[in-house]
């Protein structure tokens, strides 16, 4: 008598594939999400640092004049700027404005100052502040991250 041998799966062998397989899912899972709230990190962080850049160069167009208001120069349907509280101006600066930006979906606050270096060179700073983490509240208070630009002006 010949015996055939029995072909197929132990019960220990389908739950040890099934382990297997949804740890890979569960990566792939986590690896997209947190691929996900990274890129969305580096969308905000590229926003406010080009706000940032804006207002400074925005500012230096007009010499570095003291007059200089961002709300009548800036103020459009996709950038939203209020008069607000910022941040303090770095020491040996003087705050000339501070505002309140929303870009998209993107809550920041810049703070404008300047400091006179030499009889026609002035010095301009423009600090933004945004919210790495993703929450409701948009205060000041809870900005968590600064982005600070200097340029300097002749005239």
């Amino acid at each position: 008598m010949k015996f055939k041998r029995l072909t197929g799966s132990s019960l220990i062998e389908v739950m040890l594939a099934a382990a297997i397989v949804s740890i890979a899912v569960i990566g792939g899972i986590s690896y997209r999400y947190y691929s996900s709230l990274d890129a969305r990190r580096a969308n905000i962080h590229a926003t406010t640092a080009r706000v940032a850049l804006m207002l400074c160069e925005s500012w230096g167009g007009t010499n570095g004049s003291l007059a200089y208001d961002p709300v009548a120069h800036l103020d459009s349907d996709l950038l939203t700027i209020t008069a607000d509280d910022g941040q303090a101006a770095p020491a040996g600066f003087t705050t000339l404005s501070s505002h309140k930006l929303i870009v998209s979906d993107i809550t920041c606050y810049a703070t404008l100052s300047f400091r006179d270096v030499d009889t026609n060179l002035r010095a301009l700073n423009v600090r933004v502040a945004w919210q790495r983490r993703d929450q409701s509240d948009k205060e000041l208070s809870d900005m968590d991250s600064v982005f600070e630009l200097n340029n300097y002006v002749c005239w």
